[in-house]
């Protein structure tokens, strides 16, 4: 088996297991709602810990024997795994748009993998390296500087963090697939700076997305982490490592267009796998309707209002004949 079919096998293993770690991960949450330990005595959880362990594992060799610019956008087949994973071990089905999402980011990985060349693995220099962390760690800075000051508009600021976050795991991968490369070739402890720089960057990619998903909540910040992650990691394949596609100009072109459907399909999955099944939307209000104090939902201000659920309540004292004044009684919710 060649090189880079051993690295293609070793993505889709680890795309499985990321999936089925996902999987398990979102099952063992929705029965822990509210419990913070609770997970830990599970063992789903730790299964779900070692599924994502091994497919950290497989990603590293492959990035070890295959191209950056293949390896990277083939971890999206996460996502397109955890759909199927997901309805027939948990029984929660996707709708017709994340399938959608699903066919085109695999027909365009599918291209992408078609018109991928092999070539021999390569590394970076120190020096490289140097200019390649420096760069890299300006660009973060840039962009949390630019999502501060966009504090007051919280969708733009969720949007510059997540580039942030999906810089910094896509330059993780790229040191990764360096350290890689020498520990095949007998580096030993030649790559303990990039092991630091893929730990700062791993940190930073945490910490910006978890403050991306506080700001845009979940669906537009992981789109855009999922898509600037592999698109970065692709293009610094190609002009540092020296990756090229087959066919020269038109192979490359071919390339770039199935990057774009892989992309697109990517943020179909993202959004609405997020965003729940449609028509579970609560009902919107009419614009000529009032909220009664007490009641959960508007009613029509020209319909009656009701102040008791049970008997007629009376006044003290005249023997139970007059009514109370309605006015005089608390309001009680239409609505348990």
């Amino acid at each position: 088996m060649s090189a880079l079919a051993l690295s293609v096998l070793l993505s889709f293993v680890s795309a499985v297991a990321y999936a089925g770690g996902a999987v398990a991960q979102e099952r063992v949450a929705d029965s822990c709602s509210g419990e913070r330990f609770a997970p830990l005595r599970r063992p789903g959880w730790w299964a779900a810990l070692a599924l994502n362990g091994l497919g950290g594992v497989l990603h590293v060799v492959a990035l070890a024997f295959g191209p950056l610019s293949l390896v990277q956008p083939l971890g999206a087949l996460t996502i397109v795994f955890a759909l199927p994973m997901a309805a027939l071990f948990v029984g929660r089905k996707a709708g017709a748009t994340a399938w959608r999402g699903a066919v085109m980011a695999t027909a365009g990985l599918a291209g992408l993998l078609s018109l991928v060349g092999a070539s021999d693995a390569g590394s970076l220099g120190p020096a490289q390296r140097t200019a390649l962390a420096l760069v890299t760690g300006g660009a973060i800075v840039a962009l949390m500087t630019a999502a501060r000051a966009a504090h007051r508009h919280p969708a733009v600021r969720s949007v510059l963090l997540a580039t942030g976050a999906g810089a910094a795991f896509g330059m993780s991968s790229v040191f990764t697939k360096t350290v890689a490369v020498d520990w095949s070739a007998g580096a030993g402890l030649a790559g303990l700076p990039s092991l630091a720089v893929i730990a700062v960057l791993s940190a930073a990619g945490v910490f910006l997305s978890q403050s991306a998903y506080r700001d845009g909540g979940l669906a537009a910040p992981l789109a855009t982490l999922t898509v600037i992650n592999p698109v970065l990691a692709a293009v610094v394949g190609i002009v540092l490592f020296g990756e090229t596609f087959r066919h020269g100009t038109p192979g490359t072109l071919l390339a770039l267009g199935c990057a774009v459907v892989t992309c697109g399909g990517l943020i179909l999955l993202t959004t609405e796998r997020l965003g729940g099944p449609a028509g579970t939307e609560a009902p919107a209000a009419p614009s000529n309707t009032a909220r009664i104090p007490g009641a959960r939902w508007p009613v029509d201000p020209a319909a009656p209002v009701l102040t008791s659920v049970d008997a007629e309540p009376v006044q003290e004292g005249d023997g139970g004949d007059t009514p109370a004044d309605p006015r005089s009684l608390p309001d009680v919710p239409l609505c348990a």
